[in-house]
């Protein structure tokens, strides 16, 4: 699982990256690299295991756990904690943290978008289509949702048709969206409908 969300991720993630605005889309599952691991010869990139990314993750989150005793409803800091978690692979952890910042702002799109992402890659499609369609009542032209909307219709669903709609309304709500990503999403639909004609 780790292996895919990582070729997925690096595949859409760097140009597709995370943010609020309209003009930038997130891929689920956004990753980083991998570090180069000491000893293992120059330039070569080991993968690390999912329980080292799991540490990795512990370690960076702890000073901001730390913040959160004294600031249990701070919706910020608890969707910047799940978004260390998201990034190493924990989506699980990622997903609770996210849950709970929203519980706060149930309106932070943002998060409600991430979060759909570590709960596609949890493994629960219908689910993370949920949290998107409940982004899409707040911000119908969310060019974030909308993108991630198609693609897990797509991978998730093998659903061709509600890919395509989807990635068809992110380019009519989102106009003024920049060239080369534009052009990604013109070419996801063309590679949906001839993945749908075969």
């Amino acid at each position: 699982m780790a292996g895919t969300c990582l070729l997925l991720g690096l595949a859409l993630g760097y140009l597709f990256r995370g943010s609020e605005t309209r003009s930038r889309l997130t891929a689920p599952g956004g990753v980083t690299q991998p570090a180069v691991q000491p000893g293992s010869g120059a330039g070569m990139h080991q993968m690390p295991t999912l329980e080292q990314m799991k540490q990795m993750a512990d370690k960076q989150a702890e000073p901001l756990l730390l913040k959160l005793k004294d600031d249990p409803r701070n919706a910020s800091l608890l969707a910047q904690i799940g978004k260390t978690y998201e990034a190493t692979h924990q989506f699980k952890d990622a997903a609770g943290y996210f849950q709970k910042s929203l519980e706060i702002n149930p309106k932070d799109i943002a998060t409600r978008v991430e979060m759909a992402s570590c709960v596609y890659y949890g493994g629960d499609a219908d689910g993370a289509l949920g949290q998107l369609q409940r982004s899409l009542k707040d911000d119908p032209g969310n060019a974030n949702a909308l993108f991630n909307l198609g693609y897990i219709r797509w991978k998730g669903k093998n659903d061709v048709k509600g890919a395509v709609a989807a990635w068809e309304q992110l380019l009519k709500s989102n106009p003024r969206l920049e060239e080369a990503k534009k052009s990604q999403v013109e070419k996801l639909i063309a590679d949906a409908r001839q993945h749908g004609a075969s």
